[in-house]
């Protein structure tokens, strides 16, 4: 990997840069998953490379949503293995999810290797290597599953997704949650619960929430501002509008 000081102003933006080249040449991450990691990028840049408020309402939401589940599942890609094992290992412990690789570009190669790597950040059980089930509507090789988890959770957080397979998802009856910086992609439309955050910063936000209320049972969560907001009473769409407002604001501000 590439010597990035420290002390560069972008040097967290820098390192997942180099993880995620590093990923492919490892065979872990698909070549086109350095086009759609460049694209979310660039859509950080517009939010200021932080979490924005409506993100972190989304993020606390999403981590009750998933802790809540009778079978909730964290599918996993292979931008999201090399980036944030560790962050995901936690959080499914946390939460009490199950782990499945699900890939679009898939080979017995680098289900293996995803696989490997989660093992190896401490997880005892990682599903998705023998696919047991179909979700239905797809006709690609994200389509293939585990009966155990994807087939049958209720709740399921898709980090870095398709918007086919979480419209799938949804047709299936269970709760999508998506992280996608792009509030305006067909995943972050289609899912319940939409994180429009770098997928690093949102799963470790969603970790410190769920460390700060243990075993708790939360039904209102309050913002930054202090305002209230209900767990059953969260509005996707309107969460989207607002982070759309912020970069649109943010984009009038840079023009001043």
């Amino acid at each position: 990997m590439t010597d990035i000081p420290t002390n560069h102003p972008r040097y967290h933006s820098l390192m997942i840069r180099e993880r995620i080249v590093q990923g492919m040449r490892d065979g872990i991450v698909a070549e086109a998953g350095l086009i759609a990691h460049g694209r979310g990028e660039a859509l950080d840049y517009l939010m200021g490379e932080e979490t924005l408020p409506e993100a972190r309402i989304a993020e606390k939401i999403a981590a009750l949503k998933l802790r809540d589940g009778s079978n909730s599942v964290i599918s996993v890609n292979g931008n999201t293995a090399v980036l944030a094992p560790d962050e995901i290992v936690e959080l499914a412990e946390l939460s009490g999810s199950k782990i499945e690789v699900n890939l679009f570009h898939r080979t017995e190669d680098r289900i293996s290797k995803i696989t490997e790597l989660l093992l190896d950040a401490g997880v005892k059980e990682v599903l998705g290597g023998k696919p047991d089930a179909w979700i239905p509507g797809l006709d690609s090789e994200r389509g293939k599953c585990c009966a155990e988890g994807i087939g049958s959770a209720d709740v399921i957080l898709v980090p870095l997704e398709d918007g086919d397979r979480a419209q799938a998802l949804k047709d299936m009856g269970k709760t999508v949650i998506c992280i996608d910086l792009n509030p305006l992609s067909r995943t972050s439309n289609t899912s319940d619960i939409s994180i429009a955050d770098e997928v690093v910063r949102a799963l470790r936000n969603m970790i410190e929430f769920l460390k700060d209320n243990p075993g708790k049972n939360v039904f209102f969560i309050k913002d930054e501002s202090g305002k209230v907001h209900s767990l059953h009473g969260f509005d996707n769409q309107k969460n989207l509008e607002a982070i759309i407002h912020r970069i649109a604001k943010r984009l009038t501000d840079l023009q001043s």
